[in-house]
């Protein structure tokens, strides 16, 4: 079995963990990450396809299908609401979509998915940052873990080949060390407030 699809099974084992700890009310997807993820992830796996990619391939596979599942799960389960900073991820989400087809270009096409991406990550990224007793510790350092073996999968060390598998793995360590800031012992304020529309 070759490392790319080792790397590919510690992905998808890694949903399991995260799926029982928001069942069990423990974590909070944000729906706008989960969502902007489950579009790309198709568009993602074809546009790192056809830049050459094939031993770390299992992985991107396993992202295209498990940000889906939990995008639905989120829709009873996740944070509710909307803030002004979601709004403004999903628009450059939007914009960044309607570059990538006009380009047409696979490297292009690519580049700019990771900013689609970052765009999806960022609201996880502050609501860990706030709350970080809603996201699983497990899964993410299963998803790091996952991410690391992919990148020794790589063959072949090409610009194209290389940005994805290390854009998820940085991304994966920031999230895996937000969620291990322990909770404030004193509920605090926090600015991650659902989105009404004009006015504050």
């Amino acid at each position: 079995m070759s490392i790319g699809v080792i790397a590919g099974c510690v992905s998808a084992f890694a949903f399991f963990p995260y799926l029982i700890s928001i069942l069990k009310g423990k974590t909070k997807p944000n729906m706008i990450t989960w969502w902007i993820w489950s579009f790309l992830g198709v568009l993602l796996f074809f546009s790192y396809k056809a830049g050459g990619a094939k031993e770390t391939l299992f992985v991107p596979f396993v992202y295209m299908i498990t940000p889906l599942a939990t995008a639905i799960i989120s829709l009873k389960y996740g944070t509710k609401g909307w803030t002004k900073f979601d709004a403004y991820c999903l628009t450059g989400a939007v914009v960044s979509t309607i570059i990538w087809f006009i380009s047409g270009s696979p490297t292009i096409a690519l580049v700019l998915y990771l900013f689609i991406d970052l765009f999806g990550l960022l609201p996880t990224i502050k609501k860990t940052f706030y709350h970080p007793e809603q996201e699983d510790t497990l899964a993410w350092l299963l998803m790091v873990i996952a991410n690391c073996l992919n990148m020794f999968a790589i063959k072949k060390i090409e610009f194209s080949i290389l940005i994805y598998p290390l854009y998820l793995f940085i991304s994966g360590c920031i999230i895996f060390t937000l969620s291990l800031r322990k909770k404030p012992a004193v509920e605090t304020a926090s600015p991650y407030k659902p989105y009404q529309g004009k006015g504050k």
